[in-house]
């Protein structure tokens, strides 16, 4: 893909924030999804409440919605945007040793919202983490990924369709 591509990247390559202004509102939806792997006995702790730091994935849920109503704050050439909905669902896999994190952002506006649910994914992942580090340092965040995004001019999309 050439620079010209890379809406980012104005004419002369330099990096500048692209303007939405002629845009369409439309309801833009996002949804994304990310994992943390840990030990049998970190997930154990986190599933019957007996953390010494208290409820981990509430926490943890909290710190993703907050963050992602900071994402313009931490990426460089990202739009404020006022989002209507933040969703955020942490669930304990035992079988798999890890906690499954689902996010669904949603906005009216002329721009799209992945890198808020995207954002919110790796800080709700990020503070099991840190929350759960005295015990587990090995854990691994993983597979952060877009799941699917609908509104705006490309419409929908999701992932294994493209």
């Amino acid at each position: 893909m050439s620079q010209s591509h890379l809406t980012h990247f104005n004419n002369a390559g330099e990096a500048h924030m692209v303007d939405v202004g002629a845009k369409a509102v439309t309801q833009r939806v996002a949804v994304c999804e990310g994992m943390i792997e840990m030990l049998p006995d970190t997930l154990a702790l986190i599933m019957t409440g007996d953390h010494k730091k208290g409820d981990v994935l509430g926490i943890a849920r909290i710190a993703g919605i907050m963050a992602s109503k900071r994402t313009a704050d931490l990426i460089p050439l990202c739009h404020p945007l006022p989002l209507t909905h933040v969703e955020i669902q942490l669930l304990p896999q035992p079988e798999f040793n890890r906690v499954h994190c689902l996010t669904t952002v949603k906005t009216n506006g002329q721009t799209g919202v992945e890198m808020e649910a995207l954002t919110a994914t790796q800080i709700a992942l990020l503070t099991v983490y840190d929350m759960c580090k005295a015990v587990d340092r090995g854990m691994v965040i993983q597979s952060v990924r877009l799941l699917e995004k609908s509104g705006g001019k490309s419409g929908h999309w999701q992932r294994g369709e493209n």
